[in-house]
């Protein structure tokens, strides 16, 4: 189903993201042809994507992998955080280290929307902008590490919780897209990653890689599970 925008008489929704949708397509060959054609598109389009940040950010990753060694060595606590996709994404990170399967060592890191609780009680009573900062604020200790995912950049409870971090002596590392937004500019981030692109999709898919490639820096960085 497609959207047209009546004051500009632009083609929005599904119909812009994938035009060989729209009804004036009825050939079936010519459809899957436009999907194959479209698919491998965007597969070659996140390919290069990934491989300009290692290109830039490899040697960045493995420092900050051992950073993150190191403040694990100490006793630390991982906490994730990001809000919609972004926010599954932190959940996955969080599993990673927390169940990285046989052979792994398992870390102790957690997923703060994990508790629908405290998230929705915090945004009813408080603030939506205080949802991670408060839980950071409560469980946070020096030795822990803060990693934060937006796409943009610019999330205000990213922007504050990295801050709460910071203030504790955390270890603080942030996952952005695009230009990097405000995060770019906030000095409470130690390790920042920006995947350059404008296009969500693309950045989310990027990001995905990071930080399993951050996860297995760190895992290396420690050895294996005794």
């Amino acid at each position: 189903m497609s959207d047209v925008d009546s004051t500009r008489g632009e083609v929005t929704g599904t119909e812009a993201l994938y035009p060989f949708l729209s009804s004036a397509h009825t050939d079936v060959g010519d459809v899957l042809s436009e999907v194959s054609r479209s698919t491998q598109d965007k597969v070659r389009e996140i390919m290069a994507l990934r491989e300009q940040v290692r290109l830039r950010d490899g040697r960045k990753l493995v420092e900050c992998a051992e950073a993150m060694a190191e403040r694990f060595r100490a006793g630390a606590r991982l906490f994730a955080f990001g809000n919609g996709g972004s926010s599954t994404d932190a959940q996955d990170l969080a599993s990673l280290f927390l169940h990285p399967g046989p052979g792994w060592r398992a870390l102790p890191a957690f997923g703060l929307t994990s508790d629908i609780a405290v998230v929705t009680a915090l945004s009813n009573d408080v603030g939506f902008d205080v949802v991670f900062a408060r839980q950071i604020g409560a469980f946070g200790r020096p030795k822990d590490i803060a990693v934060g995912l937006s796409t943009s950049g610019n999330s205000a409870n990213l922007l504050r919780a990295f801050d709460e971090a910071a203030r504790r002596g955390m270890l603080t590392v942030g996952i952005a897209g695009d230009q990097g937004g405000k995060m770019a500019e906030s000095g409470s981030i130690h390790h920042l990653f920006v995947v350059p692109s404008a296009s969500v999709h693309r950045i989310q898919e990027a990001q995905t890689t990071l930080y399993h490639a951050l996860w297995e820096l760190t895992a290396a960085a420690l050895g294996p599970a005794d």
